[in-house]
């Protein structure tokens, strides 16, 4: 402990604080690397404002201790006109930054400007308060709880009673000062340690009988030498904190420093000292070095943005019997603030943009920060060819999920579709799940969400807008006016916008200068020379309207002769939602909107949305929309909801992003489990070779998910009639129908296996169902290749219902994957077709009808024959024919037309007549809606 002071009238032990600081950081070095090595390097950060010399010293010293112990440290040296609202914007910066596990503010603060410091130290998030300042830290020291972050000055001291030998239980304690840097704190932590302790301030009388009773002085007053020898209990433990400068012709700069001691004097009588300098001050900045680990390591241990594991709070259910409607039970589950959830999962305040209380979007910044942290397991939900009895995809989806991680501890996501107004106010309803597994609050996942389907339509209809209009300005204007118009004078000079740039250097034209282009150029950059009945870009709506299938535009007198027979589609239809699914970054989907054709020209040229000089207007429309919406479900787990493209002429699953994000945030160990629609023939095949191919993510598992009464419906059951009872063959044991129906289920089996994913059959039980059929179903699956078929019940149990399937995931994903695509995209698109006809459907050929021969042709020509192919057929059979239940053999397939989603990225066969547009039936479920005006709660949502 460093001997005894080389004065001969010293008797007192010297504390040699330098010594002490050194043995303390070498230790914390030790450490350091170990947990760096395991983790991440613990990063400290220093605020300082002006640049007082004495603030210039002391953050020299701790930026070199810290690069000594291996600690990232940053200076952060603010200006002296640094207001207070600046100061505090820093800090919420720091705040908010993974990198940084602790966070100094140097005081005192050197501004001209007036700053409450208070206020400032307190924006410091408890956990990197490295000083112990905050009004929460302090308020938990001083009542005894030690869960805190204890000042370094403070904490110093302690180290070095405790050096000492100095059993602190029963002693008395006095402390000089009643700072709330070191005062007040070193009495706090001395009084924790059980400690009798007095505080004596400049108002305290007769400070020295108070001092000569104490085992324990702590001196802290910046009054030089002002405790004496006389005031000090023989053999007591003294610790100078103070430093004060004092006039020494002895010394170089005729000053010399002393403590708030008078070291000569009391080191007769007491048992140990410290020195001033060499005792407190090294151990500041050793204990430091020691909180900033201390920060870091809390933050590993409770905080899922630096480390992997989630502190989540789940949501208990109370489950009734018979289970009440979907609105009821979501309504019965108070969601958590949609802030605590995203901090349980390890998101930025600054990723988050709230919606209300219950839903936010998620910044795209979150990819570029979590890029290094391995991705989870990648699950899809898809099921056998849909029947009107439902089979419950997304109820397993959102079931499942609640079974890894509320009941198996998982790190778990669901990523869902947003669903569109049309079948929430027609036949079907919203689709946040059913029973106690569903995403809440239903009618905020169910009605507008976050406007992401009005941004879609909002910017398809511009397009649309701008498509007509230019074609009306083509045939009103000549060359040169339309030229003019399209490059106005401004102050006196003409130029080209950038994306007009775009479309010259696509036509070659290498002149810049407007006023050089020769009429023949005008003419080619002006002219997109649309041709009408080539145009394949409809107008949008989000409601089912059947009487806008087929309309006329340019009616009114102003655009007499200038209108076209037209159509609206279903908003989710736009090849912007698709866009919007397949997408991988802004960048990437401007890029996508850019090449979206439109129509052709009447020579036969692609017509774009660049063409038109949209696209930058169409990415600032969905530039919200690009961001992926957080809610939760009935049970607190995560849920991204994004995008909703029709399953039929798109491609029917949830965006790209959504899955990037969730795969991120869960980690290695975790699993994301998203949704295809429709069948397996249809969602899960456009999945793999169009949503895979695109993200470059690799599946783990597929869930395929069917019931008793679906599979007795492929095998011939009675015809479903809704509003009347169903047939007793769907209500009693019929072993025959459903083994007759289960070469349904084996097909969808057979297809999964093609892509070298092991697949879990998720068999959703009614009460009908007898013990024989779940066991028949079970068994023939297993026979037909299924990894595992697991009889589940998550619409009446919740999480625990699905746990039998969440074990069965969990061992599926941790199988070698051996993922492969269905065909290659540098095959022929005939011979794209044809694999999926054949090899998903089950086809003996395909027919190709004149237009689809022509239109294959026309878009090899064009380049376009690389892309995937996405397959627009009914949902309700293998076959083109719906009619046609189980596993229909012996057809061929017609294509009838096909056309080129080229900015999404696909091609898409037309098998029969699709409809973009849904109808409304004579009795929509919107008759049962209401809200009361009082409560403006919501009645009749399903």
């Amino acid at each position: 402990l460093g001997g005894t002071q080389t004065t001969q009238m010293a008797a007192a032990q010297i504390l040699d604080g330098k010594k002490i600081a050194e043995e303390i950081r070498a230790t914390v070095k030790e450490e350091i690397s170990a947990f760096a090595e395991k983790y991440f390097r613990p990063g400290l950060a220093i605020i300082q404002v002006g640049s007082l010399e004495d603030s210039n010293v002391y953050i020299r010293m701790k930026l070199s201790a810290a690069e000594a112990v291996g600690i990232h440290a940053r200076h952060m040296k603010l200006a002296r006109d640094t207001t207070e609202d600046q100061l505090l914007a820093t800090i919420d910066h720091l705040n908010e930054d993974p990198s940084v596990h602790s966070i100094l503010l140097q005081l005192p603060l050197d501004s001209t400007q007036p700053i409450d410091v208070e206020r400032c130290t307190n924006s410091i998030q408890f956990d990197k308060d490295v000083d112990g300042l905050t009004e929460k830290n302090a308020g938990r020291l001083a009542r005894g709880n030690m869960d805190c972050m204890v000042p370094c000055t403070p904490l110093g001291c302690y180290e070095l009673i405790k050096r000492a030998g100095l059993e602190l239980t029963g002693r008395t304690a006095v402390v000089l000062g009643r700072s709330k840097i070191v005062g007040a704190p070193v009495a706090d932590l001395l009084r924790a340690h059980n400690a009798t302790v007095t505080v004596c301030h400049s108002k305290t009388r007769d400070v020295a009988s108070i001092v000569s009773s104490a085992d324990v002085v702590v001196a802290a007053i910046r009054q030089p030498e002002m405790v004496k020898k006389e005031w000090v209990k023989p053999g007591a433990v003294v610790i100078d904190v103070g430093i004060n400068s004092i006039p020494d012709a002895t010394k170089k700069s005729g000053y010399g420093l002393v403590g708030d001691v008078d070291f000569e004097g009391v080191s007769q009588v007491a048992g140990w000292i410290t020195p001033v300098p060499g005792g407190v001050g090294p151990m500041t900045v050793a204990m430091l070095m020691k909180n900033t680990l201390m920060c870091a390591k809390k933050i590993m241990s409770g905080n899922t943005i630096a480390g992997n594991g989630w502190n989540i709070r789940y949501l208990p259910l109370k489950l009734l019997e018979p289970v009440p409607s979907d609105i009821e039970v979501a309504r019965s589950q108070t969601p958590k603030k949609i802030m605590e959830l995203a901090k349980e999962i390890g998101l930025l305040p600054s990723e988050l943009e709230p919606y209300g209380s219950a839903k936010a979007k998620i910044s795209l910044s979150v990819l570029e920060r979590l890029k290094d942290r391995p991705n989870g397991g990648y699950v899809v939900v898809t099921g056998v060819t849909p029947t009107p009895l439902g089979e419950g995809k997304s109820t397993t989806t959102i079931g499942l999920v609640q079974a890894l991680g509320a009941h198996l501890k998982v790190n778990s996501f669901a990523c869902v579709r947003q669903p569109s107004q049309g079948p929430t106010f027609g036949i079907k309803g919203g689709a946040a799940g059913g029973g106690y597994s569903q995403v809440i609050p239903m009618e905020e996942f169910n009605l507008h969400l976050t406007g992401d389907i009005h941004a879609i339509t909002a910017a398809n209809n511009l397009l649309a807008a701008q498509l007509d209009t230019r074609m009306l300005h083509e045939a009103t204007q000549s060359d040169k006016a339309l030229f003019g118009r399209l490059v106005p004078e401004n102050k006196g000079r003409r130029e080209f916008s950038t994306i007009q740039v775009r479309r010259l250097e696509k036509l070659g034209i290498n002149k810049r200068d407007p006023n050089d282009f020769t009429p023949e150029e005008m003419r080619r950059f002006a002219r997109l020379d649309i041709d009408p009945p080539t145009i394949t870009w409809n107008r949008v709506l989000d409601t089912n309207d059947r009487l806008l299938r087929k309309i006329l535009t340019g009616q009114a007198e102003t655009e007499k002769g200038h209108g076209r027979e037209t159509q609206f589609d279903i908003a989710v239809a736009s090849e912007l939602m698709a866009i919007l699914a397949l997408t991988t970054s802004l960048k990437d989907m401007k890029e996508r909107i850019g090449r979206i054709v439109v129509a052709n020209s009447r020579s036969g040229v692609p017509v774009t949305a660049d063409d038109l000089g949209v696209t930058g207007a169409l990415a600032v429309l969905m530039k919200d929309a690009i961001k992926p919406n957080l809610m939760q479900t009935l049970e607190g787990n995560p849920v991204l909801v994004h995008a909703g493209p029709f399953a039929n002429i798109a491609h029917g699953n949830s965006s790209i992003l959504a899955d990037m994000l969730a795969l991120k945030l869960v980690g290695k160990n975790g699993v994301v489990v998203t949704e295809s629609g429709f069948g397996a023939d249809i969602g899960m095949e456009k999945f793999f070779n169009i949503k895979c191919r695109y993200s470059g993510l690799l599946p783990s598992c597929a869930v395929l998910v069917a019931t008793v009464r679906a599979l007795k419906m492929h095998g011939g059951g009675p015809k479903v009639v809704a509003g009347q009872p169903l047939d007793s063959a769907y209500t009693k044991e019929n072993i025959p129908l459903l083994e007759a129906g289960f070469v349904n289920l084996k097909k969808h089996i057979e297809n999964v296996c093609q892509f070298g994913v092991p697949v879990v059959v998720a068999i959703n039980t009614f009460s009908s169902d007898s013990t024989a059929e779940l066991e028949l179903v079970q068994g023939l699956s297993k026979s037909a290749g299924a990894f595992n078929a697991v009889i589940c019940n998550h619409w009446a149990k919740g999480g625990a219902g699905a746990v039998g399937l969440a074990d069965a995931v969990m061992r599926a994903t941790q199988q070698t994957s051996s993922f492969r695509f269905l065909y290659e995209l540098d095959l022929p698109l005939k011979d794209k077709i044809k694999a999926i006809a054949c090899k998903m459907y089950g086809a003996d050929n395909v027919e190709f009808s004149e237009l689809a021969n022509r239109k294959l042709d026309n878009y090899t020509t064009l380049g376009f024959w690389k892309l995937p192919i996405c397959m627009a057929k009914t949902h309700l059979s293998f076959s083109h024919n719906p009619e046609l239940k189980g596993r229909p053999t012996g057809f061929v397939l017609p294509i009838r037309d096909v056309r080129a989603s080229v900015g999404a990225g696909f091609i898409y066969p037309l098998v029969g007549d699709m409809s973009t547009m849904p109808g409304l039936s004579t009795r929509p479920c919107f008759f049962d809606m209401d809200i009361d005006p009082d409560t403006e709660v919501i009645t009749g949502l399903s």
